[in-house]
């Protein structure tokens, strides 16, 4: 007796059917066991989609892919002939360094954004390298751009496979220090760069790849660098936090996105500050209006502009010496000269000998200073008061009737009931070296830690910092400013940006997962967001080739399985149609076996 055994199936269906104990004839034998094996096939294919559905249905994927952003160690694999490059310069104001970025093939999803990563070397450091000084120091002799960039786009070159060099991007971005030439000096530069690179190297590298950023597009790439190693630009999960988000597009109704972070950098020349807007803004005025197109940037991330699920409208502007060490410097300024100042009409002088120095809230109490301006000195002792400090520093803020932020200028409304804030550089050194609570801001207990380490002792703070009982980072300058800009800190968020005294979603950070993350990530992200479109028309390309099946298997499998499930049925049609055949035919046979039964007894003698 024939018999069949199902070993395609998992163990747990294993089976044995024995075709003759269905009652089939021949023919019908094998179509059964096309039935069988089709039928198998079809539960196989299930249970794949159902493994397939359920790891998009976990949300543990996406963590772990961000988490593996920043905290991958691993050499990238050169090898890896799928892998896609990228490289920025960032032509800074005391120097320069290059970044090489790699990223796999797009995943085919248009509203998903390259997954870029920094390269990391056989020895698994990331591939960055800087020099010195600064590319505006060839302001004079601009013929010498390329071959001072030379060492670093030799660097990068020797890290990127050779057979990846003609379709790797190449941006070479300059900031700060170029800013400050004129024009005909930053042009006289870049056409250096755009006529020579091309002759030494072979990146993609066109003019439009060379450029003098303005601060607002650093700050916008800063903010996308940050939203992007965090997550932000991906669809929500039901735990993530959303925002209904309106663009400039007639008759679009509001995007339900996940939440997006701003971020607050105060060095020590100058603050910026980026956040999304996702609402669209009514102006006052026409003058208002202007002052917030110039300081709003809206942008399309996605690979495609018709599509505006990563439209991003962001504020982002700069206040020059509102740094902490300029603030220092200008508050001592007019302290200095309102003194000199007083005295012409006071018996008493004051802060002109050491006994009787002038009285500075925002020193530590006891300590004493020197002010030397245009050779004229001011002594100067801690007062160490708090209040008093926070008095002092609060009109160098430039506040103009409450509605604009530092400076005078337009500030976009935050909504700070579903908003979050990250705050680096001041804000985070200011909150840990010695203060020690760094991370998830508390304005109460910030003012409470100011307000302590204001009134002790210089004597006291000294002995606390030869016992280490700070951060490393800690020094004799961070103990001498310490208070005065913990003042400066907490005036510029919560009367220069109006944060609420009770506002719990910011957080003070050196590093994002442990990791710096610089702006020349957004950058790339940015200069590159048209490309997963062309991977996409690529892909449709290969799709027309006879490898279509295996691709339509991979993204058509639900079509697969309705195209199965036909011709089961169809199958089973069949069955039924020959079996109907089959039965008749026997009908028939047994009347004639009857006739014939009945004849032969008639004959009987």
């Amino acid at each position: 007796m024939a018999r069949i055994t199902l070993s395609c199936l998992p163990a747990s269906w294993y089976c044995s059917v024995s075709l003759l104990s269905l009652g089939c004839a021949p023919r019908q034998r094998v179509l059964l066991l096309l039935l069988i094996l089709i039928t198998s096939a079809l539960l196989l294919l299930g249970t794949y989609q159902r493994q397939l559905w359920g790891s998009q249905r976990d949300p543990r994927p996406r963590v772990n892919k961000y988490l593996s952003i920043v905290e991958s160690m691993e050499a990238t694999d050169v090898f890896n002939p799928s892998l896609n490059y990228g490289i920025v310069v960032d032509c800074g104001s005391s120097g320069s360094r290059v970044f090489v970025y790699y990223w796999p093939p797009h995943n085919g999803n248009p509203h998903t954004l390259l997954d870029i990563r920094q390269m990391r070397d056989h020895n698994n450091k990331p591939v960055v390298k800087k020099i010195k000084p600064g590319i505006s120091t060839l302001a004079k002799t601009p013929t010498q751009a390329s071959d001072y960039l030379h060492p670093l786009l030799s660097f990068a070159a020797a890290h990127v496979p050779r057979n990846k060099h003609k379709e790797t991007p190449l941006y070479i971005l300059c900031t700060a220090g170029m800013r400050l030439l004129p024009e005909s000096q930053q042009a006289a530069i870049l056409e250096d760069l755009v006529t020579d690179v091309p002759l030494e190297f072979d990146f993609l590298f066109s003019r439009s790849h060379a450029e003098v950023i303005s601060g607002k597009q650093e700050g916008v790439y800063a903010w996308i660098g940050i939203n992007f190693v965090l997550g932000r630009f991906e669809h929500p999960e039901k735990e993530d936090a959303t925002v209904d988000v309106t663009t400039g597009s007639q008759n679009q109704q509001p995007i339900s996105r996940r939440r997006t972070v701003g971020i607050m950098d105060m060095g020590g020349a100058s603050l910026q500050i980026a956040y999304e807007v996702p609402s669209a803004i009514m102006f006052n005025s026409p003058q208002e209006e202007e002052a917030g197109k110039s300081v709003l940037a809206e942008f399309n991330l996605g690979c495609d502009v018709e599509h505006t699920q990563h439209v991003y409208r962001v504020y982002v502007t700069t206040f020059l010496g509102f740094g902490g060490n300029m603030a220092r410097q200008r508050y001592e300024d007019q302290l200095f000269n309102n003194t000199l100042s007083k005295n012409k009409f006071l018996t008493t002088q004051t802060g002109l000998s050491e006994d009787k120095p002038y009285l500075d809230p925002c020193l530590p109490v006891g300590m004493s200073d020197v002010l030397v301006r245009n050779n004229r000195t001011l002594y100067v002792r801690g007062q160490g008061d708090w209040a008093q400090c926070q008095d002092a520093v609060r009109p160098f803020l430039g506040l103009h009737n409450g509605t604009m932020s530092p400076g005078g200028v337009y500030q976009a409304p935050i909504n700070f009931s579903n908003s979050e804030f990250y705050g680096f550089s001041e804000f985070f050194y200011c909150t840990e070296d010695v203060l020690r609570i760094g991370g998830p801001y508390d304005s109460e207990k910030y003012s409470r830690a100011a307000k302590d380490y204001c009134s002790t002792k210089w004597s006291t703070l000294k002995q606390r910092l030869d016992s280490k009982l700070f951060s490393e980072q800690a020094d004799f300058n961070r103990l001498k400013y310490q208070c005065f800009k913990s003042a400066w800190v907490f005036e510029v968020l919560h009367s220069g940006f109006r944060f609420p005294a009770g506002y719990q979603s910011l957080k003070t950070a050196q590093l994002v997962y442990e990791k710096e993350v610089q702006w020349t990530l957004g950058a790339i992200l940015f200069k590159t967001r048209f490309l997963p479109l062309r991977d996409l028309q690529q892909e449709t390309l290969r799709q027309s080739h006879p490898s279509w099946l295996r691709s339509s298997f991979v993204y058509n499998h639900h079509l697969f399985s309705l195209c199965i499930l036909v011709v089961v049925l169809a199958i089973l049609l069949y069955i039924l149609r020959l079996r109907r055949i089959h039965q008749r035919e026997q009908r028939q046979a047994e009347a004639l076996n009857l006739l014939w039964a009945e004849e032969g007894e008639a004959l009987l003698p």
